[in-house]
């Protein structure tokens, strides 16, 4: 008989990997959402199969247990079922991929279809999940989504405490899942302010990033953000309008943590000679 592993989160829960928001961003529209990948993942439980109906992925931005109101979904999500079997191994699946608000993330739910099955000594059971089918697998994340950055989620289903069965001679499966998620944020953020302002003229901030160029303007108020960083030490270039009579900046050394972000405050810039 074959033992298997649930991976899920890439939410690479939960892939909240390797994702970044990457791009020429306003500072204004890019100060108000986090990326957020949802993956699946399992510890072993002895089975042929384990196959998952997943419908749906939702969050809630409250911690308020009240089931009936502020669940949206996360978008972006393909239904398929899914073989459990398939993701042993360090393999994991993604279920979800999007922008969300930032701020605080208070839960997420998983949400089944009804062709979720089990396999064992060759027999394929029906698994019933009525909880999830209804309302969805809940869980607490309560963590706050810091803007501009990428978190991963992890949902790390242990099979052999989740899957019984029934009492009696049914002989059908119940999903009693016990799940645990763990996060990683998988990028930071690089701030500062353009002061004096160089008013009526455009500054465009940016740093590489491997073989990527990431890049953004600052506001009317100076104020530049690059969002989606991964963790490491660059050079920030500040490019003013050449008829500003300003000259470009170059600032190195700026250290990035992921899930963090970098302020590196006022930074003036110098007219050309």
């Amino acid at each position: 008989m074959k033992k298997i592993k649930f991976y899920a989160l890439s939410f690479s829960v939960i892939t909240f990997m390797f994702l970044s928001l990457i791009g020429c961003n306003s500072s204004d529209d890019s100060t108000q959402t986090s990326r957020v990948s949802i993956r699946m993942t399992d510890a072993p439980g002895d089975y042929d199969e384990v196959n998952i109906d997943v419908r749906d992925v939702l969050i809630k931005s409250s911690a308020d247990n009240d089931d009936s109101k502020g669940w949206v979904s996360i978008g972006n999500v393909t239904p398929m079922t899914y073989n459990l079997l398939d993701l042993t191994g360090g393999v994991n699946v993604l279920l979800a991929d999007n922008l969300v608000p930032s701020g605080f993330l208070g839960q997420v739910r998983l949400l089944l279809g009804e062709n979720n099955t089990v396999v064992k000594d060759g027999v394929t059971y029906s698994l019933k999940t009525p909880s999830a089918q209804q309302s969805g697998l809940k869980l607490q994340i309560n963590q706050t989504l810091l803007a501009g950055a990428s978190y991963d989620f992890l949902l790390d289903f242990d099979v052999h405490s989740s899957i019984v069965v029934q009492a009696g001679n049914s002989g059908n499966f119940n999903l009693h899942p016990v799940i645990r998620v763990s996060t990683a944020a998988t990028s930071g953020v690089i701030k500062g302010t353009i002061n004096p302002v160089l008013t009526g003229y455009q500054v465009l901030a940016s740093v590489q990033v491997g073989d990527t160029v990431v890049s953004a303007y600052a506001n009317d108020l100076g104020v530049f953000q690059l969002n989606g960083i991964p963790a490491g030490t660059y050079t920030v270039t500040l490019t003013p309008d050449i008829a500003s009579g300003k000259a470009i900046k170059i600032i190195p050394g700026i250290v990035v943590e992921n899930g963090k972000m970098t302020n590196i405050g006022d930074v003036s810039l110098d007219s050309i000679p």
